[in-house]
């Protein structure tokens, strides 16, 4: 890798865990200079504006979750472990989050709101690929058997992801790890219901 290309990649990977954790309004070009030891100059020889950074710095966010998460479906034979393997990210269970700061989906949104158009439709489209790669999951457990043929499959993305969110925000805010052990348990009741 050539040094600049590198250099480029490290103001992303280091920037992506400062919006992360401090959203755009709260993160500001300090921060990035002390993460990377770069000199404002240094990063604007290879960024615009803090907004070029901070989109780009999302879509590396959300690689390594797309990365994670197949990764973890990867390692299951059935549809039904796929889900809860993927579900199960954010859950501990000896890892540690894919990115510091919880989830950049979530973080964003709610982050971004109505002030930064850009990163809100740059939410928007990696929230409807995850509810495609669920989607997908699901109807592979319906063509295995796996799965009820009858399961509304749009609704089920929305709710398992509505719960994996709120799961997140709460392990956040109270760093209480019982809420992480009640979600899987309810995740497992759940996913059995959605089975033959």
């Amino acid at each position: 890798m050539a040094k600049g290309v590198e250099t480029r990649h490290n103001i992303i990977k280091k920037a992506a865990v400062i919006f992360n954790k401090k959203g755009f309004y709260g993160s500001s070009m300090t921060d990035i200079m002390q993460s990377t030891g770069l000199e404002k100059g240094g990063i604007y020889r290879h960024f615009k504006s803090k907004d070029e950074l901070a989109l780009e710095a999302f879509d590396y966010s959300v690689d390594v979750l797309r990365q994670t998460y197949r990764a973890a479906a990867l390692q299951a034979q059935t549809a039904e472990g796929k889900l809860l393997a993927v579900l199960s990210v954010y859950a501990g269970q000896g890892q540690t989050p894919p990115l510091e700061g919880g989830c950049p989906l979530l973080n964003t949104a709610v982050d971004s709101d109505d002030t930064h158009p850009l990163l809100k439709q740059k939410a928007r489209d990696a929230m409807e690929e995850w509810l495609h790669f669920l989607n997908q999951i699901i109807t592979e457990g319906i063509h295995t058997g796996e799965f009820r043929p009858d399961l509304p499959i749009e609704q089920v993305c929305v709710f398992l992801t509505s719960v994996f969110e709120g799961n997140i925000m709460m392990l956040q805010l109270s760093k209480n790890h019982q809420y992480t052990e009640q979600y899987l348990e309810q995740l497992k009741a759940y996913i059995h219901k959605c089975m033959k």
